[in-house]
């Protein structure tokens, strides 16, 4: 697994998109919701990557999550809160 990179995410700028936030337990997921990430950026002090649906309203991963991707998904697991942020690209 590799750790979250803002580079592994310009495939899905400016696309439609997929996004939810869920724990590790399999009982009440966050439902999917769709967006569209308008940029990523590195936060201030340079410990999370910031993904922008617009000039304000953004999620925050921390960048030593572990990241899995394939070419229409992208998912990092943040073991210090086991939590998992999940995009993925919808299917025209």
């Amino acid at each position: 697994m590799e750790l979250v990179n803002k580079n592994d995410l310009n495939s899905f700028v400016l696309q439609n998109v997929e996004v939810a936030i869920f724990d590790d337990q399999d009982d009440d997921k966050a439902p999917f919701v769709p967006k569209i990430i308008q940029k990523t950026a590195l936060c201030p002090d340079e410990t999370h990557l910031r993904i922008y649906f617009d000039h304000m309203n953004f999620f925050a991963v921390p960048l030593s999550s572990s990241v899995n991707k394939h070419d229409n998904e992208w998912k990092a697991f943040d073991s210090e809160h086991a939590l998992y942020y999940v995009i993925r690209k919808v299917s025209d």
